[in-house]
């Protein structure tokens, strides 16, 4: 599996960047989940961006929350990755270098997660432990996952 890594600051996003981000998301989130919500959230302008890129392609992506924007603590957000390389370990390699990523940025601290449901089993390979009741976001089941400080 070979990809390029970025991880940058909104304000750094090019504009091609920036629309590689917001279509990866839509295709996913909106239209293959068929969820109808608002992704301009208004959180991106304070967060980082993490982009796996593969022969020059867009095909995984994670927002890094600074803490105080989404959770109390750091968190990660918009986790998805382009249905033409599901099963072939994009996904884990994301949350990964997600959880890198924040580590570097916030330091050694408690990292949550607003979890789709069906990935609990998935997060928790990453050492997340649920918090809470499932909740419904925009028609899908979610839960509110903790990872502590490893």
């Amino acid at each position: 599996m070979e990809f390029i890594e970025i991880c940058k600051p909104f304000s750094s996003l090019s504009a091609k960047e920036l629309y590689a981000i917001l279509k990866l998301r839509s295709e996913i989130f909106v239209v293959e989940q068929k969820c109808v919500y608002l992704d301009a959230d208004g959180k991106d302008p304070s967060c980082q961006h993490l982009m796996l890129y593969q022969q020059k392609e867009l095909v995984a992506y994670a927002r890094i929350v600074p803490a105080g924007i989404s959770f109390s603590e750091p968190s990660i957000g918009r986790i998805v990755s382009s249905d033409a390389v599901r099963g072939k370990g994009f996904g884990k390699e994301l949350v990964r270098l997600a959880i890198e990523n924040c580590i570097r940025l916030y330091g050694r601290q408690p990292i949550k997660i607003g979890a789709q449901l069906y990935l609990k089993k998935f997060y928790e390979s990453f050492g997340f432990i649920s918090e809470g009741d499932v909740y419904d976001e925009d028609g899908i089941d979610h839960i509110h996952m903790r990872r502590s400080v490893i």
